[in-house]
């Protein structure tokens, strides 16, 4: 009997307190995704290496956990201010925009400046000051812009990001009975780069503005003048680096949004909380690290083939050859340009292809028509899709048809008879 409990109580304490390299019954193992997140031992809190291009997450670490991004905020900034304003645009400091405190150009209330001037002082510099005077221009106030900032986000499909103020400042405020943070996920953050590089109609504007290593500019009046220094140090470190943002705030702690042009292929990270003072280099090392991990493990592979589709019967129909019930053709009726699609792949991942095609068809059919599509997918995830059309037009059969069809026929056998010779 007392064995009998010594081997019970045994049992529970494996299951309590399983041993190093066993798990507890019911517990899945790790993941082979968690495995990966772990691969790079990086310093961030959050991190993602994604595609420039497609926008798909080639690495993510806690890549949807929601952190404040202190200044890397002001890639929306500087990209809303070139969308909806003007380069030469004259900007005026507020009070308020004179009082944001450092790291500030030091306008002071009444000044004037141009918002090309600006959006350098915002970009290279990380000036506070600035961010506010752009805000205040662009959307009114500092809420207005935000308002705009918020939207912009959303419509750009990053559901995880909220915007406060325009130059990243540790912020909070109750809206809605809801306490909101400023802050934004990895994952959001290297969507908004790859909106500002690839797809804004001012990527060329942003791209200059980013990718300028000095800058020197005077206010209006020609009273004072600035110079601007670049603080994206990967513009200097990697070879094909060509934009980026740093960032920090004592909640968000070191930030860096940052994108790669290597043999073609563009990669864009982003880092949250990647460590506090005095550790100011985690996020350059935490940088190479994801951005040669992706320059080793993914290369541009084609994976579009030439389809094989089948006929399809089409019910109640009468084809142009004049018989009834005939297969129509179809085609993917693309062009030979657009018979390629290349995806930035590791070898061990592999593109599925499926096609849905309808198995018959009802007439009327138009030459043209709808009838499947075939997708490509990538970890089950569609990553293009291509329509199928029917190559011919195949009418419906009516009784009128059929009247004249068998009239046309009794016509056909008199013609015949008459041509017939006598017996």
């Amino acid at each position: 009997m007392r064995y009998a409990i010594g081997i019970l109580l045994a049992g529970v304490i494996f299951l309590l307190f399983p041993l190093p390299g066993n798990r507890a019954f019911g517990q899945e193992p790790k993941s082979q995704t968690a495995q990966t997140k772990d691969e790079l031992k990086l310093h961030a809190q959050s991190a993602v290496l994604m595609d420039g291009v497609t926008g798909r997450i080639l690495y993510g670490k806690n890549e949807d956990q929601t952190r404040p991004m202190a200044s890397t905020t002001k890639i929306m900034t500087c990209i809303l201010a070139l969308e909806y304003g003007n380069l030469e645009d004259k900007v005026t400091a507020s009070q308020n925009a004179a009082a944001q405190p450092k790291v500030h150009l030091g306008v002071r209330k009444g000044e004037t400046f141009l918002l090309k001037d600006l959006l350098y002082s915002l970009m290279l510099e990380s000036h506070n000051d600035s961010a506010m005077m752009i805000a205040e221009h662009i959307g009114g106030s500092r809420e207005g812009f935000a308002e705009l900032m918020n939207q912009k986000a959303r419509d750009l499909g990053c559901k995880n990001t909220y915007f406060i103020t325009p130059n990243g400042l540790d912020a909070r405020e109750e809206k809605d009975g809801q306490v909101r943070e400023h802050s934004t996920t990895a994952a959001d953050l290297a969507h908004i780069m790859n909106y500002c590089i690839g797809q804004s109609p001012k990527k060329k504007e942003f791209l200059e503005i980013t990718g300028t290593q000095s800058y020197y500019f005077r206010d209006q009046e020609g009273k004072r003048s600035f110079t601007c220094s670049n603080h994206n140090a990967l513009l200097t470190m990697m070879s094909g680096a060509f934009s980026g943002k740093t960032g920090f705030t004592g909640g968000a702690g070191y930030t860096y949004v940052g994108s790669v042009l290597d043999e073609g292929r563009t990669y864009t990270i982003a880092l949250l909380g990647c460590g506090w003072p005095p550790h100011k280099t985690y996020k350059w090392s935490d940088a190479r690290s994801l951005l040669q991990y992706g320059m080793d493990r993914f290369h541009y592979r084609e994976v579009y083939k030439e389809p094989s589709l089948p006929d399809i019967l089409v019910k109640s129909g009468i084809a142009s050859s004049g018989r009834l019930e005939d297969p129509v053709s179809v085609s993917c009726t693309l062009g030979e340009e657009e018979k390629s699609l290349k995806l930035l792949l590791s070898d061990d991942e592999k593109v599925t292809m499926q096609t849905k095609i309808q198995k018959e068809l009802t007439a009327p059919v138009y030459k043209g028509q709808a009838v499947g599509t075939i997708t490509y997918k990538l970890n089950g995830e569609a990553v293009k899709t291509y329509p199928i059309y029917a190559d011919g037009e195949v009418n419906r059969l009516t009784l009128s048809w059929c009247v004249k069809r068998i009239f046309h026929s009794y016509l056909t056998m008199e013609d015949e008879r008459e041509i017939l010779p006598a017996a």
